[in-house]
């Protein structure tokens, strides 16, 4: 590990702390993660459905406020309201879950599993939409894997955080703690920002265009909408496993805090994999091969996953002594190899195209659209068990739509509207905007 992060990040310092920011961007996220979980594998897979319709129909409400912002404030200004309104949020939370007891547990569950669920796509899709604006696509393709290691850092000390303190100082006072993560983030990003506009007075300018510019470019660029259905299948298998994962919880793991640390294991899992992959197969794909097989291996990886759930449906692995479920095994695979190849790859690729794509439209697939394909996962797993199509059946339609998404990857990656790939100068395709 010493031989490939150092490096990567002593050639500029914005890469340096970016990886830091992104470091305590998913500590914030990982400390109140666990809390989330451990509800939906309390409830099992029927209430998914509504928790995403209700995070969807906020999404809804908050693209035309995002879109806004973009189009009328500064970059700077645009990531200091973001995250601090959500830093706001977690010091909001803390008095009710004080009163939980008062309030009720599922009631305050309920609002807190979709509101972590808006704080994650929004936090993280802006991080990386500033990431593209940043780094240029040959630095980016070097880069991006990296950056991710801080994430995927963060999504390990989180949970491990979690763990340490939940028990000596409860749940509220560890969402400041996450606030205090978030800010120095924040604080990271704003540096950064700070230190491109020196280089460029055009960095920091307003995008401008419509608030619903996002939905617009979805209708007018091929690549956001092979991105779109790239993201809609391969998210799709990741929550097909989530849904068929709180069931087999909610069968099999009783207590709140069986539950609570089998979803950290998970978390760890997942996690040291993402890890893996960023140090090794996918940095050197992305330097190498490009964007593509980066996109496209995964989603055979997941067919490969759902077909082995398929044939071995609620059976256990023996893993030095513990049994490990096969649905265990395919959540890690789809979120790790996801995070771990599918995320940096995809995020390279909006290094070439237009500001207003980078942010309105990356934004508009990676929250609204995202939250949407939850919806219908979830909607159609409780729709077909409901029916009684069993395990077989659900991971049958899986492995299609991974079959199909390995398709729309290679297309994503050759799409005709992006900007050639970058072997020497930044191409004036992109918006003739110079980036540091």
């Amino acid at each position: 590990m010493s031989s490939l992060i150092p490096a990567a990040l002593r050639k500029d310092a914005a890469a340096t702390m970016a990886t830091l920011a992104f470091f305590f961007v998913l500590t914030s996220y990982y400390i109140v993660r666990p809390v989330r979980d451990q509800l939906g594998g309390a409830v099992g897979s029927s209430q998914l459905p509504l928790f995403y319709a209700v995070t969807f129909v906020v999404m809804l409400l908050l693209m035309p406020v995002f879109g806004t912002l973009v189009a009328r404030f500064q970059r700077r200004r645009l990531l200091g309201w973001s995250y601090s309104f959500f830093v706001a949020c977690l010091l909001a939370f803390i008095p009710v879950f004080m009163a939980q007891d008062r309030l009720g547990a599922r009631a305050i569950g309920s609002v807190f599993y979709v509101w972590v669920s808006v704080f994650n796509l929004f936090v993280v899709s802006l991080f990386w939409s500033f990431m593209a604006d940043v780094f240029r696509e040959r630095r980016a393709r070097e880069i991006f894997p990296v950056i991710a290691v801080g994430g995927s850092a963060g999504a390990i000390f989180g949970p491990m955080l979690t763990s340490a303190l939940v028990g000596l100082v409860g749940v509220a006072p560890l969402l400041f703690v996450s606030a205090v993560m978030l800010t120095i983030a924040l604080f990271l990003l704003l540096r950064i920002s700070v230190q491109q506009c020196a280089q460029c007075e055009d960095a920091e300018a307003p995008i401008g265009g419509s608030p619903w510019a996002g939905a617009k470019e979805f209708f007018s660029r091929p690549f956001l909408r092979y991105m779109t259905i790239l993201m809609l299948l391969g998210d799709g298998v990741g929550t097909l496993a989530y849904a068929l994962t709180a069931d087999y919880v909610k069968a099999h793991i009783v207590t709140a805090a069986a539950r609570t640390d089998f979803y950290t294991h998970i978390d760890w899992a997942a996690n040291t994999l993402v890890v893996f992959l960023q140090l090794t197969l996918s940095r050197q794909l992305l330097v190498r091969r490009g964007a593509m097989w980066t996109l496209v291996l995964p989603q055979i990886v997941n067919a490969v996953l759902l077909a082995i759930v398929m044939i071995g449906g609620h059976a256990e692995l023996r893993f030095f002594g513990y049994g490990v479920p096969l649905l265990a095994l395919l959540m890690v695979g789809t979120r790790g190899f996801m995070y771990g190849m599918t995320a940096p790859a995809s995020n390279s690729l909006y290094t070439r195209v237009p500001r207003e794509t980078r942010y309105k439209g990356k934004n508009f697939v990676e929250t609204l659209v995202w939250r949407f394909g939850d919806l219908v996962v979830t909607s159609g797993v409780s729709g077909l068990t409901k029916l009684g199509v069993g395990l077989s059946g659900i991971t049958l339609i899986g492995v299609v739509g991974s079959a199909i998404a390995a398709w729309t990857a290679r297309k994503a990656a050759t799409s005709p509207d992006l900007a050639p790939e970058e072997h020497g100068t930044l191409p004036q395709a992109l918006d003739n905007q110079a980036r540091s």
